[in-house]
């Protein structure tokens, strides 16, 4: 496990390196003018490289060299890990392709994603068999075929809210793998080795991405890295569930609940102002929490105040996240109780999203 860990965050740290040092040339300028742009000067957009290069080459390194040259005991199947990789490309060379150009609309990004969740459906089996809701688990048992929609629509959304979260340096990155860690722990519980290691290999090339990204930003994730994350972790989550009945289906979806709400949410607020949802704002939950909580820094340099602002704008979020996480690591098989902090998550985040639009957080909150 600490072998594929390893290997992923070399992989992805030595491809981060060749980016950020060919930024000149590589990819399209990114306007100023984008409500959401937080930062000074040209940063490449091209992250999730280093992520998939170091996910993709520690996958395939568990896959072929485990049990013939060293014994791992990762039970990791050639086949299967090839499918998700296949199931992963769409996703990633659109949001890559995306990056590179920028002009990409919104429609052929989900057409993207949509294939990708079908791939991952058609090639893994993939399929949501239960919610531990009676009438619910009925109909899927009753109808097989209404489980791989709901697979699809999660592996075919959860990219999408991966790249609204994604706003500063380090914040999806650790978001994603506060979500893998937890993951993979639950795995080991389970005796599920498979999944844990497929999640920390994420977990490996994220922290070797990161590495360049926060607290410098040399570098962003962009689309593609978005894309990897969202489809990953979604898949992940659903066959760790599909694999092992002990696991509690809202254990991924408490874990997924930052993300998830703050995309549901946006739709909500776009959809009430007569806006398109895929119109790009400046009005989520993080980039509202930059403006009114993240104290001016006082420096003669823009650049460098931006960065600072920046860069003091992820914490909040990661503390958001971990009030999830924690409750999700403590209570994976109780399904009362991880509904009941998906409600109180929700019943807080939009408290919390009023008290900062109307001015009314505490001060120590504010630095």
């Amino acid at each position: 496990m600490i072998i594929l860990t390893s290997l992923a965050f070399v992989l992805a740290l030595v491809v981060g390196v060749l980016l950020v040092r060919s930024r000149s040339q590589l990819g399209a300028r990114y306007a100023p003018d984008k409500p959401q742009r937080f930062h000074i000067g040209q940063v490449p957009r091209l992250g999730g490289l280093a992520i998939s290069a170091g996910l993709v080459g520690a996958w395939l390194v568990g896959a072929t060299v485990d049990g013939v040259w060293i014994n791992l005991n990762l039970r990791i199947s050639l086949p299967w890990v090839l499918g998700w990789v296949v199931a992963l490309m769409p996703a990633l060379w659109v949001g890559l392709l995306e990056d590179v150009t920028q002009r990409l609309r919104v429609s052929w990004r989900l057409l993207a994603t949509l294939l990708s969740g079908a791939l991952a459906c058609g090639l893994l089996d993939l399929s949501i068999t239960r919610l531990d809701i009676g009438w619910l688990d009925m109909a899927l048992n009753q109808w097989p075929w209404l489980g791989i929609v709901l697979a699809l629509v999660a592996v075919a959304g959860l990219p999408h809210a991966f790249n609204i979260i994604d706003g500063y340096n380090g914040l999806a990155g650790t978001v994603a793998m506060l979500i893998c860690l937890a993951m993979a722990h639950v795995a080991l519980q389970v005796g599920d080795r498979t999944m844990c290691a497929l999640m920390m290999a994420l977990v490996g090339a994220t922290a070797g991405f990161l590495f360049w990204n926060y607290p410098r930003g040399l570098i962003f994730a962009g689309d593609a890295g978005a894309y990897l994350w969202g489809v990953v972790v979604a898949v992940g989550a659903i066959l760790l569930v599909q694999r092992n009945p002990s696991i509690s289906p809202w254990f991924p979806l408490l874990l997924l609940i930052y993300p998830v709400g703050e995309t549901l949410f946006s739709i909500y607020r776009k959809s009430a102002r007569g806006v398109s949802p895929g119109m790009a704002d400046a009005l989520h939950f993080h980039q509202l929490i930059f403006r009114r909580l993240v104290r001016k820094v006082f420096h003669d340099d823009q650049a460098r105040q931006m960065l600072i602002r920046n860069n003091r704008t992820s914490p909040y979020l990661w503390g958001f996240t971990a009030l999830t996480v924690f409750p999700a690591v403590l209570f994976w098989q109780n399904t009362p109780v991880l509904m009941f902090f998906c409600g109180l998550f929700v019943v807080t985040y939009v408290l919390a999203y009023l008290a900062i639009v109307r001015f009314k957080v505490p001060g120590w909150l504010r630095r």
